[in-house]
């Protein structure tokens, strides 16, 4: 798990992410222990705020003339002093093992960096011309509430290009060969992806200290014939058109229903990296407008180009990460190997008319 061209940026984003996996796995065990209640929502908020303010502490302090591109603003922290204090007890109470790795870090030390901190990332926007981070602190906060699968994803945007994406997968479990919801790590910390624009990407344990040593991950397969498509999609959204995965599937003569289900966006990326039973995933919006947020993609599209698939849009187009919060530009998405990209694009076409 090394680069040639962002040995610093991916070092410090590797070690981020897994702070902030610690810190999502944490609360995990503070609700299970019955000390905070799962009925409403506050767990997955405390855990959100917790682990934005943590990977933008770590983010600004190293590269502070970087923007930063989060989900989450402060305001209802502000307004809620309990909420507040359950999510500043958590963002400064866990910290890496090795002492050495948690210096390259940094934590917050007042409630009001705190908050300042995730305000970076609720005003930050990925333009051209600019260096830009983008995060996820809980990709699928459904499923991590049911302690399924979810990602905390950080990526690198320079001049509207991915540069370096890290995905860290707390409950990620590979003995089986496949990716599900329920296939968790009950044994460890689950598994960290890393990658480099025209580097490569990589798979390591994820640790409570120092980063693991890890191994390059294979090339996804390149297939010829539409039968040979296993899409990975999820039936609970309800901003993408099953009815027309369905036809799109229908015309390619794959597996339908989808054969692998995962909430989380990135970890749909990741269940192809990995080749967890899954090799494409197409997303057509069911509405026009829809467009969708850059940390739901960013750096997962990384991690699957470096791997020998495309990703573009439903008409082709190359993605671009540089309009600001969005993918402003990209009206839905096709992701596969490239052998079979363009067959996908004909059978979204013809589903689509």
């Amino acid at each position: 798990m090394s680069s040639k061209t962002y040995t610093k940026e991916l070092h410090l984003a590797s070690l981020a992410v897994q702070r902030a996996a610690l810190l999502t796995k944490q609360l995990l065990s503070v609700v299970d222990k019955g000390s905070l209640d799962k009925s409403d929502s506050s767990p997955v908020t405390i855990a959100d705020f917790a682990a934005q303010a943590s990977i933008i502490a770590a983010i600004h302090h190293t590269f502070p003339d970087d923007d930063i591109v989060g989900e989450e603003d402060s305001s209802a922290l502000r307004t809620n002093p309990a909420l507040l204090e359950r999510t500043w007890e958590l963002a400064t109470s866990v910290h890496l093992d090795d002492p050495a790795s948690e210096a390259l870090l940094y934590t917050p030390t007042s409630r009001e960096e705190l908050l300042d901190l995730i305000d970076l990332g609720a005003t930050g926007e990925c333009r051209p011309g600019k260096r830009a981070w983008t995060l996820d602190p809980v990709d699928g906060t459904a499923t991590y509430m049911r302690g399924q699968q979810y990602v905390v994803c950080l990526s690198l945007v320079e001049d509207g290009g991915q540069k370096v994406g890290v995905l860290g997968c707390p409950n990620l479990d590979l003995s089986s060969g496949r990716v599900a919801e329920e296939l968790v790590d009950s044994e460890g910390y689950g598994q960290l992806l890393t990658t480099v624009k025209s580097e490569g990407a990589w798979i390591a344990p994820l640790g409570s200290g120092a980063l693991l040593e890890g191994r390059a991950l294979d090339r996804v397969e390149q297939i010829e014939e539409g039968s040979e498509v296993k899409l990975v999609d999820t039936r609970e959204a309800s901003s993408q058109n099953l009815e027309a995965h369905e036809r799109i599937a229908g015309v390619l003569g794959c597996p339908w229903p989808n054969p692998v289900d995962l909430w989380s966006a990135q970890m749909r990326y990741v269940a192809i990296a990995v080749r967890g039973g899954c090799n494409a995933f197409i997303k057509v919006p069911r509405k026009d407008h829809y467009r969708s947020k850059i940390w739901d993609h960013s750096g997962g599209m990384l991690l699957v180009s470096e791997l020998g698939c495309l990703v573009t849009d439903l008409d082709g187009r190359p993605v671009d990460c540089g309009l600001g919060r969005t993918l402003a530009d990209c009206h839905g998405m096709v992701v596969a190997p490239a052998s079979i990209h363009g067959r996908i694009l004909e059978a979204v076409k013809v589903a689509r008319q």
